[in-house]
């Protein structure tokens, strides 16, 4: 099964998929147990199946990534999404926004500093 039809299979469908495939790998690999069968292509294929499934299964419930589904309950399209899940990747992530939060405050400050300044300018002339 193609990668791009399992995504767009519904949160059913895709149970409904991973159980069919599970169900099918269990049938052939007891009919390979008892000499029913000798093809062993079949069983790679349902393995790498499942495994895609479930993977995609896995992303959608970290909320990973999200695609549009035809047949989900929510009407809305969403557009796919990549969330950093290493530390390492967070913490470049809020590293630039650490930064901004402080230049923005720095900039309040200096903003409100030239104000100061100006009036003990003018407080030091008048005791002139």
């Amino acid at each position: 099964m193609n990668i791009e039809k399992i995504r767009n299979l519904g949160p059913d469908e895709l149970l409904h998929q991973q159980r069919e495939a599970a169900d099918q790998l269990f049938r052939l690999k007891f009919q390979l147990k008892m000499g029913q069968t000798i093809g062993l292509k079949k069983m790679r294929e349902l393995r790498k199946d499942l495994a895609r499934i479930k993977t995609i299964a896995r992303e959608r419930e970290l909320g990973i990534t999200t695609t549009a589904i035809g047949n989900a309950t929510d009407s809305s399209v969403a557009e796919p999404k990549q969330e950093a899940t290493t530390p390492a990747a967070q913490a470049k992530t809020a590293a630039p926004k650490r930064a901004a939060a402080k230049n923005k405050s720095a900039a309040k400050k200096s903003a409100a500093a030239p104000k100061k300044k100006t009036a003990a300018k003018k407080k030091s002339k008048a005791k002139k």
